[in-house]
């Protein structure tokens, strides 16, 4: 029998894999039909979870937060990190503006899509073979949850307004020209900006946490919709 903390990293790293590498192959893939192979050619297009690693912000950064949020707390109730980006070449897309848009949106589509498909596997998880060793039900539920859960925080959190996220790229895409021009010059700070966000505001300003405030307002609200379109009542 796995020991409990070895199934509940399975769940996790599985949960985590999926969402990030649809994630970024659906940037890929979506490019790739509008015009631009530039992914294409450097084996981006891809559902291989390896080609899209990001050795920080795909291990080592959520393996840290993993690790010692199992070692603190014995369970794991937050996840932060990120997959290498998809090369996208503007100017190669037939319609530069929107295909950008759509480039851009079809991440968080994916991972919005991959809840909803989690949401109506569990129906079959609850009821798995009983020739299947004890406990399989359960750890499947569990990774149908967390899959719920990581995709629809993903998706939220990189519809925030701010480039290189899907929200900032979607933003330009629609702002007019000398807005979007003002607001893509700040794509060389953006991952600045972001973990400014996510981790100083907070210290910063006491009382006002952007991503607590993404979660409660945003992603759950979401999350409990999925769950309802999927047939699980209310429930959360």
């Amino acid at each position: 029998m796995t020991p409990p903390f070895l199934a509940e990293i399975a769940a996790i790293a599985i949960a985590a894999i999926l969402a990030i590498t649809l994630h970024e192959a659906a940037h890929g893939y979506a490019a790739r039909a509008l015009g631009d192979d530039t992914a294409y050619r450097l084996g981006r297009v891809s559902l291989n979870p390896i080609r899209h690693v990001d050795p920080i912000g795909t291990l080592l950064v959520p393996g840290m937060l993993v690790a010692g949020q199992l070692l603190t707390l014995g369970r794991v109730e937050a996840m932060f990190g990120w997959a290498k980006p998809v090369p996208v070449n503007i100017w190669r897309l037939r319609d530069p503006r929107w295909g950008m848009v759509l480039v851009a949106a079809a991440g968080p589509a994916i991972n919005f899509a991959l809840a909803f498909g989690f949401g109506l596997a569990a129906h079959a998880f609850a009821t798995v073979d009983e020739s299947l060793p004890a406990g399989a039900g359960d750890w499947l539920l569990r990774l149908a949850a967390l899959s719920m859960l990581y995709n629809v925080i993903l998706a939220c959190f990189n519809l925030l307004p701010i480039p290189p996220l899907d929200g900032g790229r979607i933003l330009v895409g629609v702002l007019p020209a000398p807005a979007a021009r003002a607001l893509a010059s700040t794509e060389r700070f953006g991952l600045l900006i972001v973990l400014g966000v996510i981790f100083l505001l907070p210290h910063a300003i006491p009382g006002f946490d952007p991503m607590q405030i993404l979660l409660r307002d945003v992603a759950f609200p979401v999350l409990r919709l999925i769950f309802l379109l999927s047939g699980h009542g209310g429930s959360s």
